[in-house]
């Protein structure tokens, strides 16, 4: 019969506790120091996770911002403050929680045009402020004669 697997005898027995108490004796509440210490490092980064999604959710709100302020904008009889308002619409829709102090610039010359939009994301983490920036530029659309006169 190997040692391994037998049963120990009564004085075998009280010895094996004496000895497990005694080493469990020393880890007395490590349970708890740990949990001090890894309960404020995982709200911290679920935290994170939540702040990273809104700063996301914000940036593409200002894309579609500017997108639609571009589009606008570099119409054929199309101004900045018609692609301005365009974009404020827009972020009047969709911006209310996850994007915070949204600016919109438009500027049109005579052959392109741009739309920026720019803000800084809900914050959630405190002291962290993410900036949020958008920009779409394209040509602007006009009337161009066939030369062939056709």
């Amino acid at each position: 019969m190997s040692h391994e697997n037998a049963v120990p005898t009564a004085p075998g027995r009280a010895r094996w506790a004496d000895r497990t108490r005694r080493a469990l004796r020393g880890e007395r509440g490590s349970v708890g120091a740990e949990l001090v210490i890894a309960t404020p490092l995982l709200v911290l980064m679920l935290l994170a996770i939540v702040q990273f999604a809104l700063w996301s959710h914000a940036t593409h709100i200002a894309q579609a911002a500017a997108a639609q302020g571009l589009a606008t904008t570099r119409a054929q009889h199309g101004t900045t403050a018609a692609g301005t308002a365009s974009a404020r619409r827009i972020l009047d829709r969709l911006a209310g929680g996850p994007l915070r102090g949204a600016a919109v610039t438009a500027d049109r010359g005579a052959t392109s045009a741009s739309v920026r939009v720019t803000g800084t994301a809900t914050p959630v983490v405190p002291f962290l402020r993410l900036p949020v920036h958008a920009e779409a530029d394209g040509p602007v659309e006009r009337f161009v004669p066939d030369p062939r006169g056709g």
